[in-house]
């Protein structure tokens, strides 16, 4: 009898909760920063009562990051449903998205990599009496997916990862990969590294990764387009994905929500007392010590790559919206101004975390939205 009664309580108990849950995502109401409840689905029910629309009509194009494509699909999904806009993303990569934008072909591009003065120069001849701009929307890490029988719970460390993928480390069993895995079953197989083939922002934070934490290793520049030699290529990041999926011996890098059956992530030795694994909690331990060093409207970051903090992943990305701060036409400005201030809130930010990819920093994400609000 006390353990039937123990049982009726607890579910009683239960069922408060749950009703109380129900009450609070009813009093979300039209508040645009009103809280979202970090699953995927109520999240979905939450923005799609609060999203304001504004004046938002017709049809966005928009092009650029793979890295933050299915975030873009997870919000273009309700803000679509909310306001009737269709938003065609294409995900073609950092540099494709750049370009569209610079040449006047889309609303807004998305990059993992800040614009060069360059690429503000040419933005400025779309942006009547203004520029592009970086806007920090989606952070994230960048996973080592890897495909090798029999080896669970990889670990490298960067001396290693940046000679695997400049091909001076050919086998899983190699002394150097067996020493940070002494109680691996590694095989004796060929690595099969595999690097973007397009110009690509998450190319440019892998290497400016490599370039900080062993410069004695990795002697190329860096930038959006792959340098070193050797290895094999795919585009974007979900082909590099399907690359690692099906090769045994695998390796390639992309943004954490392509980790999928049949690819393993590498955790990284960064030098604290165990290594860590990509994960939104240890990317966003990252990006909280990032620095904004744009000027102006422009909120471009400054992110650690060498970061030794208990707990905080070295491998990041952020990836930005580029976006005119003044001159946007008239006829999708609307509509751009209403996704962006969207995505920027407390409902769109919190998706996020649900699909592996980080929230911008507190401090950050709110100087976007007050930015945002300022584009004519």
């Amino acid at each position: 009898m006390k353990l039937q009664r123990k049982n009726r309580l607890r579910a009683l108990s239960l069922g408060a909760v749950a009703v109380s849950g129900a009450l609070a995502l009813t009093a979300c109401g039209s508040d645009d920063n009103g809280g979202g409840s970090g699953s995927s689905t109520s999240s979905a029910s939450a923005n799609a009562s609060s999203i304001k629309c504004d004046n938002a009509k017709g049809q966005l194009l928009a092009d650029g990051s793979s890295a933050q494509k299915n975030a873009i699909d997870a919000w273009v999904k309700n803000f679509s449903q909310a306001c009737g806009v269709q938003i065609n993303y294409k995900g073609s990569g950092s540099g494709a998205g750049v370009t569209a934008f610079t040449q006047g072909q889309v609303a807004f591009a998305g990059s993992d990599s800040a614009l060069k003065p360059e690429e503000v120069t040419a933005s400025k001849k779309v942006c009547s009496g203004g520029q592009g701009i970086d806007l920090p929307m989606v952070g994230g890490p960048i996973a080592l997916g890897y495909n090798v029988p029999g080896a669970d719970n990889l670990v490298l460390d960067a001396p290693t990862i940046a000679k695997i993928f400049d091909s001076k480390i050919t086998k899983w069993n190699d002394a150097a990969i067996k020493k940070l895995n002494p109680t691996a079953k590694l095989p004796d197989l060929k690595i099969q590294a595999f690097h973007r083939s397009d110009e690509s922002g998450t190319t440019d934070n892998f290497t400016k990764y490599l370039i900080a934490a062993t410069p004695a290793n990795w002697k190329y520049s860096g930038g959006k387009a792959w340098q070193a030699k050797g290895g094999q290529s795919a585009p974007q990041s979900a082909g590099v994905a399907q690359q690692v999926k099906q090769t045994s011996g695998a390796i390639g890098y992309f943004e954490l929500s392509y980790v999928a059956d049949g690819i393993k992530a590498v955790s990284i030795d960064t030098g604290a007392s165990k290594p860590v694994a990509p994960s939104t909690e240890s990317a966003t331990a990252d990006i909280a010590a990032a620095q904004v060093v744009g000027t102006g409207k422009d909120l471009s970051l400054k992110l650690d790559y060498n970061t030794k903090a208990e707990g905080a992943y070295p491998m990041t990305l952020v990836t930005y919206e580029i976006v005119c701060d003044k001159g946007n036409k008239a006829d999708t400005l609307p509509a751009t101004k209403a996704f962006l201030r969207y995505i920027a809130s407390e409902d769109g930010q919190k998706i996020l975390s649900t699909i592996n990819y980080a929230p911008v920093p507190d401090e950050i994400i709110a100087k976007v939205r007050t930015t945002i609000e300022g584009l004519s």
